[in-house]
C-alpha cells in the first residue's frame, strides 16, 4: 500500500489524524485518495482504541506513525487528553472520526477540528448504540426510503455537531442490511475525503488557531 505519511509533507498541505477502532475502510480510502491525487492531505498520525484491528494494519503498512491507546480502565476525560495530547504533537490541521464508535471530550484547542463521518442522514439514526449494521437494521425496520451519510463536527455528545455535509442513498425495496450497508459506504468513500477538502482548504503548513 502506498504511504500517506512516508515524508515531510509538502508546504501547505493539512496535516490529519485519523483516530479509528476497527477495520480501517475509511483509513484505506483516505489513503488511496491521498495517493491518487483526489486529496490534498497528509495523515501523520493515527490513533487506535484497540490494537488487535486491521486498522492498525492499514496504518502501519503504509508507515503512518500509529498509537494504540485503549480507554479500558480510564475515565472519558484521562483517555480523551492522552488521545488528544497524541494528536497535539502531530500537528493536525484536522481530526478524523473513521470509525471511531466511542465518546471523547475535545479540549478547547480542537474546537471546530473534529469531524465524525456517520452512516446515517443525521439526526435520524444516531445516538449512542447507532453504529454499523445496528443503524442499517433500523433504517430498514421503520421503512425508510432513503438513508446516507453524514459528516459532521464532532462535540461531547455522540453524532452531534454542525453538519459539514451528506450524501443520500436510495432505499431498495429488496435491501438487506448489508446491501444497503455496502451502498452507504460508497456514499461515505465520497463524502469523507470532500468535506476534509473543503474544511482544509485553506490551511496553511501548520493548524489554524
Amino acid at each position: 500500500m502506498t504511504s500517506a505519511a512516508n515524508s515531510a509533507p509538502a508546504p501547505g498541505v493539512p496535516r490529519l489524524a485519523v483516530l479509528l477502532s476497527g477495520s480501517g475502510r475509511s483509513l484505506a480510502n483516505l489513503i488511496e485518495n491521498i495517493a491518487a491525487g483526489r486529496l490534498r492531505a497528509s495523515i501523520e498520525l493515527v490513533v487506535a482504541s484497540r490494537g488487535d484491528v486491521r486498522g492498525v494494519e492499514i496504518a502501519r503498512a503504509a508507515a503512518i506513525p500509529t498509537e494504540v491507546i485503549s480507554p479500558q480502565g480510564r475515565s472519558v476525560a484521562a483517555w480523551s487528553e492522552e488521545i488528544f495530547a497524541a494528536c497535539r504533537k502531530a500537528v493536525p490541521d484536522l481530526v478524523v472520526m473513521a470509525g471511531f464508535l466511542h465518546l471523547v471530550q475535545i479540549p478547547a484547542d480542537f474546537s471546530g477540528r473534529v469531524i465524525n463521518i456517520h452512516p446515517s442522514l443525521l439526526p435520524a439514526f444516531g445516538g449512542q448504540g447507532f453504529h454499523g449494521m445496528h443503524v442499517h437494521r433500523a433504517v430498514l425496520a421503520r421503512g425508510c426510503t432513503i438513508s446516507g451519510c453524514t459528516v459532521h463536527l464532532v462535540d461531547d455528545q455522540y453524532d452531534h455537531g454542525r453538519i459539514v455535509l451528506q450524501r443520500a442513498v436510495r432505499v431498495r425495496a429488496d435491501d438487506t442490511p448489508e446491501s444497503l450497508a455496502a451502498r452507504v459506504f460508497a456514499a461515505e468513500c465520497i463524502a469523507l475525503p470532500q468535506a476534509i477538502g473543503q474544511l482544509t482548504a485553506h490551511a496553511n503548513a501548520g493548524p489554524t488557531r
